[in-house]
């Protein structure tokens, strides 16, 4: 493996110009955006119609200031398209969701087999094919070589194939896309340093260039770690349900040792990537994913941990209308993907409960003021399921009027998510 900064583009091979990037969604379009904003010619493809047109008149809204800012640029109206179909180019990013299938929990490629069918009649000798989306183990050897291969390419000789998996936070898109490292994995390490013209024009990060299967490990390692630790702690707060212990300070007194540091409990585990990935090792591999799956296994059952605590805590109310506050998958974030929050709150309205959700990220759940929507509503009990930060910051302004007002806070998010037995 290499570790180098950014290949100058006027380095051997191919001047890169034209770029397709297929798919639009939370990682397609922001790289979409920088290149544009950097002068190249991208064409952005995706199959929603409507996306399309948003982005063409830019009246798309998008939950970041500077992706906004980028997106409404004289720069990208100039250099960005988006389509329904792609064209001809140098350069063409694969940025398509790979969801798993349920029950089986196995991954679901059919976004990504479509992207390669979409793009193999405008591939010409020396283009680029890289694929960004997250994918399981011999995705690229398995299964997209021998596509292009039936197509009539020989991948590395007469077109460059690439992995390189994103690696970047949502409400954080902006800075990590430029300032995150870039691991490049190609079919062969000329093909991973002509994948590297494609980040030239805006990434600060440095790149690592490795063979294709190490990067999809790569990425897929990362995700796992995260959501085994999570586990972890989750199991940690388990435990102290059991013997009636709350510990978040327990967790503190933990993390003085200096080389633990023990992640906080929470309600499960959403978004696009922590659900997911872990899987894709266990696709590959079951006889050797015991720990992980246990771990996602784990996470995916704290929705219902906490909505049987939930239950345990409205016992002594009588019919009590709920006004929950949180609906994405994170803290300060519009992603609701794989969202536990909106988990709990399903499970809850299918037991009768009268609920109004809110959150302030959320399209069709936001609201200007907490203090007028609570006297709208009129709740007994208000359940923080997501500790956006601002919302927490009225919540302790509006405490007295809250207590005032005889309404109860169960602040879920924060500490400890597991409520007392005998609360």
């Amino acid at each position: 493996m290499s570790s180098d900064g950014v290949e100058n583009e006027s380095g051997q091979g191919r001047t890169i110009e034209k770029i397709n990037v297929i798919g639009t969604g939370f990682i397609g379009l922001p790289l979409a955006l920088q290149l544009a904003y950097s002068g190249k010619t991208v064409v952005g493809v995706d199959i929603d119609e409507n996306l399309v047109k948003a982005i063409n008149d830019q009246s798309l809204h998008l939950d970041e200031q500077d992706l906004q800012r980028l997106l409404e640029s004289e720069e990208v109206e100039e250099n960005l398209i988006a389509k329904t179909s792609p064209e001809e180019g140098d350069a063409f990013v694969i940025s398509v969701p790979t969801p798993l299938t349920h029950p089986q929990k196995s991954p679901d490629l059919s976004a990504v087999e479509a992207s390669i069918d979409s793009i193999i009649p405008h591939l010409s000798e020396g283009d680029i094919v890289n694929v960004e989306s997250t994918i399981p183990p011999l995705t690229c050897d398995d299964f997209i070589v021998p596509k292009l291969s039936e197509a009539g390419f020989d991948p590395g000789v007469d077109v460059h194939l690439a992995h390189s998996p994103e690696r970047i936070l949502p409400g954080n898109v902006f800075k990590e896309i430029v300032h995150n490292d870039r691991v490049i994995g190609g079919i062969t390490p000329e093909s991973a340093r002509e994948a590297t013209k494609i980040y030239a024009p805006f990434l600060k990060g440095e790149v690592h260039h490795t063979d294709m299967l190490s990067a999809e490990l790569c990425k897929l390692m990362e995700n796992t770690y995260r959501d085994v630790n999570i586990a972890l702690a989750n199991e940690f707060a388990l435990i102290g349900d059991e013997l009636d212990k709350d510990m978040t300070d327990v967790i503190d007194l933990a993390n003085k040792h200096p080389r633990v540091d023990i992640l906080r409990p929470g309600i499960g585990v959403g978004g696009h990537c922590l659900p997911i990935d872990p899987w894709f090792l266990n696709e590959v591999d079951p006889e050797h994913t015991n720990l992980i799956t246990t771990a996602r296994r784990i996470n995916d059952m704290m929705p219902q941990v906490v909505t049987r605590k939930i239950r345990h805590a409205l016992r002594d109310y009588d019919d009590p209308k709920l006004l929950v506050l949180g609906a994405a998958y994170k803290p300060d974030t519009q992603d609701a993907r794989e969202s536990p929050a909106r988990e709990i709150v399903e499970e809850l309205r299918q037991d009768g409960y009268d609920i109004a959700q809110y959150d302030r990220f959320i399209d069709g759940m936001g609201y200007d003021d907490l203090g007028v929507l609570i006297d709208e509503i009129e709740p007994v009990l208000i359940l923080q399921l997501v500790d956006h930060t601002e919302t927490t910051k009225e919540l302790e302004r509006l405490k007295n009027e809250l207590v005032a007002g005889e309404i109860d806070v169960l602040p879920i998010a924060r500490g400890n998510p597991l409520l007392p037995t005998d609360e």
